[in-house]
């Protein structure tokens, strides 16, 4: 089984994890009613997707 033959400093583990952080979501706008979105989904104001007007869901799902 390997095993490491030096302990790992806490900079070189930290340099590691440095990349690890959250970032806020993206948000756009809508491009029919200018309200704030996610990418790639649903309008939650206006309820279009690319310019077409989504219909709901008339079942939930489960």
């Amino acid at each position: 089984m390997a095993v490491p033959k030096r302990k790992t400093s806490k900079s070189r583990r930290d340099k590691r994890r440095a990349t690890h952080s959250i970032d806020a979501p993206r948000v756009n706008g809508c491009p029919q009613c200018g309200s704030p979105k996610l990418a790639h989904r649903v309008c939650p104001t206006c309820g279009t997707y690319k310019g077409r007007e989504v219909e709901k869901l008339r079942i939930s799902a489960p």
